[in-house]
């Protein structure tokens, strides 16, 4: 009954030990509390712990509790090879009990170390985790031999499976951490390198908003080079245009505070010939001047200003000797390069255009040209334009709540709210020229082809007029839909047809005074399928009819709700009704206004 008494107050001093053990994720501080407390635990005069490296073929003590007349042995580093045989033993798990080291028959090596450091007897537990082998845990008793207990190393067993398990949750926790810095350092870097690419994202369309907002040759190259040398902060930046025919560049622009001036020299390209036969070919280079030349002891980046038409010239950039152009430099020279051949060409294209006012359908061809290069340039810098005033209405909600605001009538809003719809439907307006602008010119090219479907007109239409519902009522119009249950299918392009029908019926909201009708109905005849949109209060005069079709037209003085528009909605469905194969007229009288579209139930081809 005492044994068993005991061997529970042991079992519970035994699982108080390993409670603690596994309170801390510190390796050092789960070393320490196990040497301490089973040192007194056991009552004995030292216990320490052995890191086995097997790499490098050492054990060195890293934890330790002894008794003051005890020679410590804390950080001592001794080779493996004194464990002998014993060190395989040990990584299958094995303990080592000696009761008395003098009368250990084995000549160990590290029996002669023990024996040296005054151990009388020795219990010694591997500390294992799976299949790996991470060091030791040491008794010694220093006094006088000892008898170890059978349920002392059954105990001490039990407890170095709780160490090795602390240890292993340690060193994973620690690599937990490293990975977590080395996560937060790379998203650091990631983040600068995010930062500095918005920052120039950021020179590169304002640089591109101010070539584009000139058509002089002589103002373009000299924007470019401004910009650049003091967004990047660089000692200077020239541009060149090419004569081809005389093989020369001549320095046309500079801006440099501290390098001698260059401008107005004509360089003969023979005399840098590998240099220039690359520029020609499209391709940048940068390189260190080692030898003093025209500009001094600088690195230089190249860059041609090139298109698919051939190389107009060169921009060329200054810095220390000691410094070189990263990638996000280049790529911005790169794109201010082809900024600066789009602007260039397009001043000498408009050069061109007006010394032939005369030939107006040339002028008319080249204006579209024009409007379709400019609609694609714009389409990026009005995008972030859009994204930067919602994040602006996002912050100004937090701060003067302005989606409230917003929601008062127009007389009872603040200036900021007031100044903040104008922001956002300015934005809204020119994108959506631009877009539309960019869908005519698809259109007119014939580039997308027609991806047919079966509709059923019952189920896919009233959805698409539900939103114009909602808004027809906030504007106390009354919009009403008819379609008929057994209309046939129909073959079309939904996204085409769609298109069509949201311009019309948005038309019709946008025209229809307060308190009129806005009707929409469906009916199949014969092989066509007819769709009417029909806005009551409003004529079109017939001198009108004949021109609402036509790009950029607009009624004048229309728009009882004052929302503007672009004149190219009507220009855009007839375009899409055409590829449709389709029809669309306009009637106009008796105080209302009918827009009749007919297309193939099939569509040919």
């Amino acid at each position: 009954m005492a044994e068993l008494k005991q061997q529970t107050e042991r079992e519970r001093l035994m699982a108080a030990i390993a409670a603690q053990i596994r309170a801390t994720l510190n390796l050092d501080e789960i070393l320490n509390t196990t040497a301490r407390e089973v040192r007194q635990f056991l009552n004995c005069d030292r216990v320490v712990v052995y890191q086995v490296e097997l790499a490098t073929g050492t054990a060195r003590v890293v934890a330790e509790s002894a008794l003051q007349n005890c020679t410590s042995l804390l950080n001592i580093t001794i080779a493996t090879p004194l464990f002998g045989e014993r060190l395989a033993l040990y990584q299958q798990g094995d303990i080592r009990v000696l009761h008395d080291i003098q009368q250990e028959s084995s000549p160990l090596a590290i029996n002669e170390f023990l024996q040296q450091q005054q151990v009388k007897a020795s219990l010694t537990v591997p500390l294992l985790y799976g299949d790996k082998f991470w060091g030791l845990l040491a008794i010694h008793q220093c006094s006088k031999t000892r008898q170890w207990q059978e349920l002392e190393v059954e105990l001490l067993k039990e407890l170095g499976t709780q160490v090795s398990i602390a240890i292993q949750q340690s060193q994973l926790y620690q690599q937990v951490l490293q990975l977590n810095a080395q996560l937060e350092n790379q998203v650091k870097e990631r983040t600068k390198e995010l930062q500095l690419s918005l920052d120039y994202e950021a020179i590169l369309k304002r640089i591109s908003d101010d070539v584009r907002d000139t058509l002089d040759e002589n103002q373009i190259l000299q924007i470019a080079v401004w910009e650049l040398a003091v967004a990047m902060n660089i000692n200077g930046c020239d541009s060149a245009l090419y004569d081809l025919g005389q093989t020369t560049a001549t320095i046309s622009y500079e801006y440099t505070t501290t390098l001698p001036s260059a401008q107005g020299k004509v360089v003969r390209m023979e005399d840098f010939q590998v240099g220039y036969n690359q520029l020609l070919q499209g391709q940048f280079f940068q390189f260190c001047e080692l030898v003093p030349g025209s500009r001094g002891k600088v690195a230089m980046l190249a860059c041609p200003i090139f298109d698919d038409r051939g190389v107009i010239g060169d921009l060329w950039l200054f810095k220390p000797q000691a410094e070189a152009f990263n990638q996000l430099e280049i790529k911005l020279v790169q794109q201010v390069a082809n900024q600066c051949a789009i602007a260039t060409r397009q001043a000498r294209l408009y050069q061109a255009v007006q010394a032939q006012v005369q030939e107006l359908e040339k002028l008319n061809r080249l204006k579209d040209d024009f409007l379709s290069t400019v609609s694609h340039e714009l389409r990026t810098p009005l995008a972030n334009m859009k994204m930067a005033i919602q994040m602006l209405g996002i912050i100004l909600n937090r701060s003067q709540e302005l989606f409230n605001e917003l929601r008062k009538p127009p007389g009872e809003q603040s200036k900021v709210a007031r100044y903040y719809q104008i922001l956002q439907n300015e934005c809204d307006r020119e994108l959506s020229l631009i877009n539309n602008l960019l869908d005519l010119q698809h259109l007119f090219a014939d580039e997308q082809p027609l991806l047919l479907t079966s509709i059923q007109l019952q189920a896919w239409l009233p959805p698409l007029v539900e939103p114009f519902i909602h808004r027809a009522s906030s504007q106390q119009q009354d919009l009403t839909l008819d379609i008929p249950a057994d209309l046939p299918s129909l073959i079309c392009d939904s996204t085409s047809l769609g298109r069509v029908l949201c311009e019309l019926v948005d038309n019709a909201c946008k025209y229809t005074p307060e308190g009129e009708k806005i009707s929409v109905s469906v009916s199949a005849q014969a092989d066509t399928m007819q769709i009417c949109v029909c806005n009551y209060g409003v004529e079109i005069p017939p001198r009108e009819l004949t021109l609402i079709f036509e790009k950029f037209y607009r009624i004048p003085n229309n728009d009882p709700w004052k929302q503007g528009g672009t004149g190219l909605g009507l220009a855009l469905v007839n375009q899409i009704v055409a590829r449709l194969n389709g029809t669309i007229e306009v009637r106009s009288g008796g105080g209302q206004t009918c827009f009749i579209l007919k297309i193939p139930l099939v569509q040919a081809g």
